[in-house]
């Protein structure tokens, strides 16, 4: 028994497994005596241990479609932050460019600098297109940020 298992349970703690084993029951892994004996130990039950041992023969149900965008807004954030890092990154050349061409006559030409805007602009418009496109892909963010560093790692380590 672990020391979770010892806290007592709250309303809230014993409605979420009671509607936990209505859905089971819905999905055919309970019968309606089991459900109604299961339902009256949520009632009686004092400890999340108690509550534990109500479900543990039954396997975990997957997340609620509320539970899923809470987790999606959540990546979503997490990987926001590493775009713009890595994007802030690729913009220091730009940005010494166009100090270089603002120092040497602004005035005579166009903005060359401007051409060392388009990988880091195409970078951020495609990767925000898969966080908050109309089928978000965070996984596949996920790999561009991370996985570009191990390939250069695995090679490194190969030679």
């Amino acid at each position: 028994m672990s020391e979770h298992d010892a806290i007592r349970a709250s309303d809230s703690d014993r409605e979420r497994t009671g509607q936990a084993l209505r859905d089971h029951y819905a999905q055919g892994r309970l019968n309606a005596d089991e459900l109604s004996t299961r339902l009256d130990g949520v009632y009686a039950a004092t400890t999340l241990g108690e509550l534990n041992r109500l479900t543990a023969d039954l396997p975990r149900l997957p997340a609620s479609p509320s539970a899923r965008r809470s987790e999606l807004a959540l990546h979503r954030a997490e990987l926001r932050r590493e775009l713009i890092q890595r994007a802030g990154a690729s913009i220091s050349p730009f940005v010494l460019c166009t100090v270089i061409w603002a120092a040497t006559g602004a005035h005579r030409g166009e903005f060359w600098p401007a051409w060392l805007l388009v990988f880091p602009v195409l970078f951020l418009a495609r990767n925000l297109w898969r966080l908050y496109g109309p089928a978000p892909d965070t996984d596949a963010v996920r790999r561009e940020l991370h996985g570009g560093r191990r390939r250069r790692h695995g090679r490194a380590g190969s030679a």
